[in-house]
């Protein structure tokens, strides 16, 4: 069975929700049109890393992002991966939010990121999400993390073990460490035997640039596809067949030793 995959690759215009809302929804629609059957977006598209600035500018209760998204997924047919996106709740509390909606509008998904990163300050402003986020876009059984979740091989496995075959990683990863962005997804789609769709953003906010190398690896840590460093959609076919291909000869879920483990 083939899977195709659209990455969206975009800058973010820091603090612009209103410009950031009609990327994304141009984008939605481009990818839709090449033909994907799910399009991704990087993380916290809708306002950037304006932490300072949340309580002006984040989405109270993910309002506008849904009824964004549900409406692009059911008028162009196609599943979103909605990267994520700066929410507020009761009490005045900030997230940093995925929503992931099937072809027809559907909500089948929903994720606060669980590790925050306190090199970008991230962890003064915004709380830690509680559970893990696994659903199926077109039969297909899926999970997905953000960003500084990557740097957590057991947080990955604890939700994969669920036996997840497609893993998505919105992200905004700045330029210093993407080689090390590069080496963590090829790692966890090898210990996961899954694939892996990371997206990264492109571009500069006030403290940091964005050099994209988005990803969509292969269950053996192969790169399928690389999107450079330019924005724009990068498109793939997942052959999910190749999963049972590599899951048999290794059969790691079964040979863990959880007794031994912390």
């Amino acid at each position: 069975m083939d899977f195709k995959v659209a990455v969206a690759q975009i800058d973010i215009v820091l603090g612009d929700p209103d410009q950031n809302y009609q990327t994304v929804e141009k984008e939605i629609k481009a990818a839709a049109q090449a033909g994907a059957d799910v399009v991704v977006f990087p993380e916290m598209w809708n306002t950037g890393y304006a932490l300072t600035e949340l309580a002006r500018l984040a989405d109270q209760d993910g309002w506008r992002t849904k009824q964004l998204l549900a409406k692009a997924a059911k008028e162009n047919q196609i599943a979103v991966v909605g990267g994520s996106v700066a929410t507020v709740r009761a009490g005045g509390k900030f997230y940093n939010t995925t929503y992931v909606y099937d072809e027809t509008g559907q909500l089948v998904g929903s994720y606060d990121k669980v590790h925050l990163f306190g090199l970008m300050h991230e962890d003064q402003f915004i709380q830690a999400g509680d559970h893990g986020n696994v659903f199926e876009l077109k039969g297909v059984k899926s999970a997905s993390f953000i960003c500084y979740d990557l740097r957590f091989p057991e947080w990955f496995r604890t939700v994969a073990k669920q036996g997840v075959d497609v893993i998505y990683v919105p992200a905004e990863w700045p330029t210093p460490r993407v080689e090390q962005w590069e080496a963590l997804v090829k790692a966890r789609a090898i210990e996961n035997q899954a694939f892996v769709v990371a997206v990264n953003r492109v571009g500069h906010d006030a403290e940091n640039s964005y050099s994209g190398h988005s990803l969509i690896v292969d269950p053996l840590g192969n790169v399928i596809a690389n999107a450079g460093e330019k924005a724009g959609l990068t498109i793939a076919e997942l052959d999910l067949d190749q999963l049972k291909a590599v899951r048999g000869p290794i059969p790691v879920f079964k040979d863990r030793r959880p007794e031994l483990y912390d």
